[in-house]
């Protein structure tokens, strides 16, 4: 084992990936010469040349549209959104192109593709390049979305979307790019749609997304020297989403906070609480608790963005409203 940053295991995996397979090639704005703006891609030009690692002009429906048709005819592409706030420029390519195509063609078109982005606040970056829009993609069928918080989740997740053969949105949080954590000298894969229990407890259940979880861990530490053990999820895909070891959890504790940074109102909290109220009500000792960023853009001011993003005193807060409610 090594301990490296979430940076570096994005970065290992695509090197390795690259040198395993020649169909694997990388698209996107300025992950050639400049190396991606976070420096994941440098020097992947000198090592495997601008025909694998291509600059494209400032165009996300072109990097999407070139990165679909390439896909579609054999080649394994990894495009790159500088930020996700832009993967609205491509909405159409992504949601109604790349999510449909295998089911259109009955299955006999394949379109074996990521989408690397990042997301999430934290940076003073502002309303147009902070923001958590992994619901909205919940809801289009044919898009599986990886959620990784650790280094170990990342480079696992990254080869194992890289090799399948359907689209994925591969979302990388900004904070977490710098965090360190264990990773294996050896190769290994992460199955999609298997949840990670971070940390075991008998008298809540946390389930946490990207950035939270080390959040909810840090609340869970908190918790611990007074007495109350929380259980830490991070479900690591949202698509394809595990919910069973999401409800024999709260079957053990019988209560449940939810914790995204998205704005709440239509969050993957949301659905994840429906899956609880559906399949799980009955083992409920208290109700399901949310807790999201407001519902109003991302502030550009430092305090603001402080306020708006969710913090450890607020899970604390809402596990013990529920232990003690």
């Amino acid at each position: 084992m090594k301990e490296i940053s979430m940076r570096d295991a994005i970065r290992e995996a695509l090197w390795e990936e690259m040198e395993r397979d020649p169909n694997v090639f990388l698209i996107g704005e300025d992950i050639g010469v400049m190396g991606n703006i976070f420096g994941i891609t440098a020097d992947f030009i000198k090592k495997f040349g601008k025909e694998r690692v291509r600059d494209t002009p400032l165009s996300e429906s072109a990097i999407i549209g070139c990165a679909i048709g390439a896909a579609m005819t054999g080649m394994r592409p990894v495009a790159e959104i500088m930020y996700m706030d832009f993967i609205g420029c491509c909405f159409d390519a992504v949601c109604n192109q790349a999510a449909k195509i295998r089911f259109m063609s009955g299955g006999k078109v394949k379109v074996p593709m990521v989408i690397r982005t990042n997301c999430g606040a934290g940076f003073q970056a502002a309303a147009q390049h902070s923001q958590s829009w992994e619901a909205i993609f919940m809801h289009v069928p044919g898009i599986k979305i990886a959620i990784p918080s650790t280094p170990y989740d990342a480079k696992g997740l990254l080869k194992t979307a890289i090799r399948g053969d359907d689209p994925v949105l591969f979302l990388e949080h900004k904070m977490l790019y710098f965090t360190k954590g264990l990773v294996p000298e050896e190769e290994y894969l992460i199955p999609f749609g298997k949840a990670d229990v971070k940390k075991e407890g008998k008298d809540i259940t946390i389930v946490a997304t990207l950035a939270m979880v080390q959040k909810a861990l840090k609340a869970a530490d908190i918790l611990a020297k007074e007495g109350i053990e929380a259980e830490v999820i991070d479900p690591r895909t949202l698509v394809p989403f595990d919910k069973q070891t999401i409800i024999n959890s709260v079957k053990k504790t019988g209560r449940i906070v939810i914790v995204t940074e998205e704005n709440k109102r239509g969050a993957s909290s949301a659905e994840i609480a429906s899956i609880i109220a559906e399949e799980a009500w009955s083992w409920l000792k208290a109700p399901i608790k949310r807790i999201g960023a407001p519902n109003t853009p991302v502030p550009f001011s430092p305090p603001l963005e402080n306020y708006y993003i969710p913090n450890e005193e607020k899970i604390i807060e809402a596990v013990k409203e529920l232990i003690n409610g």
